[in-house]
């Protein structure tokens, strides 16, 4: 079961509960907002969860989907938490050791990624700088994190990143991670209750091109070198988070040089059981 934020029949943002195409449901209060249960404490958001639940009637899902992200809820994420990430960091690099350093060090890698006006729904284009020459996608398990610093859900994130951009100078990470169209997210959002153990995952993703798979690799939670809860507990140290904050915990399926996405890619992003998320790609913020 996962929560999910549609487009209404009125045109107006809605909130409700989907176990894919067998039931669907509404929260009481149409009124009610993501980040309004955010606000709450874990135990009571999964008690406003479980009865929506219990309203749930045989109805297929709503066909447009909306992100999981609304009000003044932000998308933050992490670097270098898997070794394939830092080897890749390191390639891209002319100052590779930095990467090295981080992976290694007790301070974890953190960013600012996005806002709601800036995150891509589902199916909906994402995209790569028209001023950038070598540019990836970065599938990553993201956690959703209520206003008291409790993991409450999880949902699938593509970090869209320019690792020319980047590879130039590291101060440039902003203007690789941060842009128009860099951040998708969906399709909605699996209780924390829900996941036995998030740190055996299955991520897999598939980009298309042409119509056929162009690249393709699989990789588990498990390789994370950080915890969860440890990469929550830096975000929150010296910040708060009224709305509520996800937070994508990096990747490690990273395409090997030459690959970069071109426009009219397809990313396919499969995490079980939470779901695929898949955006088509363009190029430049004037194609969104």
């Amino acid at each position: 079961m996962q929560i999910i934020r549609y487009r209404s029949a009125n045109g107006k943002a809605a909130l409700g509960v989907s176990s894919g195409d067998r039931s669907f449901s509404v929260f009481f209060d149409p009124l009610l907002q993501l980040h309004d249960l955010l606000l709450l404490h874990a135990g009571e958001l999964r008690s406003r969860f479980e009865e929506a639940v219990r309203s749930a009637e045989l109805s297929t899902s709503p066909s447009s989907p909306l992100a999981p992200i609304d009000g003044d809820m932000e998308v933050w994420a992490a670097g270098v938490t898997y070794k394939r990430s830092e080897e890749a960091r390191m390639e891209e690099s002319g100052t590779p050791d930095i990467y090295a350093q981080v992976y290694a060090a007790e301070r974890p890698e953190l960013f600012f990624k996005a806002t709601p006006r800036r995150v891509i729904a589902p199916n909906s284009p994402i995209a790569v700088r028209g001023d950038s020459t070598w540019d990836v996608p970065e599938p990553e398990l993201t956690v959703v994190v209520n206003a008291h610093a409790e993991i409450a859900g999880y949902t699938i994130g593509n970090d869209v990143s320019s690792r020319s951009i980047e590879g130039e100078n590291p101060l440039y990470l902003p203007q690789a991670k941060v842009y128009a169209g860099s951040c998708a997210l969906g399709p909605g959002i699996t209780p924390a209750w829900e996941i036995a153990n998030a740190y055996d995952l299955t991520i897999r993703m598939i980009i298309e091109r042409n119509s056929r798979v162009y690249w393709e690799g699989e990789t588990n939670t498990g390789e994370l070198k950080r915890r969860l809860e440890e990469l929550v507990s830096y975000l929150f140290r010296e910040d708060s988070f009224p709305h509520g904050v996800l937070l994508c915990t990096g990747t490690a399926l990273v395409p090997d040089r030459p690959f970069s996405l071109e426009e009219g890619d397809v990313v396919h992003i499969t995490i079980d059981p939470l779901g695929t998320l898949s955006n088509p790609v363009v190029r430049g913020k004037a194609k969104l």
